[in-house]
């Protein structure tokens, strides 16, 4: 089984939908096709704007949570980073690594 994965959907309004997967072509598909996320249904065309592999579930929901709370600028601050990885993501959060707390 594949590591789990954050990724950023851009909505055709400009606004940024975050969420996780194991599988980040398959869950955008689902999204593009209306049978993915309830926010995202109506919203498109749909842009996967930033993916990146974090690895265990619990660290990615983590992740998520974070991601979640920042304002726009900040997640379009994420997407503009160049190659991004789980630990320039966790440096532009300011988050240790690793996430896990057990």
């Amino acid at each position: 089984m594949s590591g789990w994965s954050i990724y950023l959907v851009r909505c055709r309004d400009g606004s940024l939908y975050t969420g996780i997967t194991t599988d980040i072509e398959r869950r955008f598909t689902a999204h593009c096709n209306g049978t993915g996320a309830k926010y995202l249904r109506g919203k498109g065309p749909l842009t996967l704007e930033f993916s990146c592999e974090i690895g265990a579930r619990g660290d990615a929901l983590r992740l998520e949570h974070l991601v979640k709370r920042l304002d726009k600028e900040q997640k379009e601050a994420i997407i503009r980073e160049p190659g991004a990885d789980v630990d320039s993501l966790l440096g532009l959060l300011g988050v240790n690594w690793p996430l896990a707390t057990d």
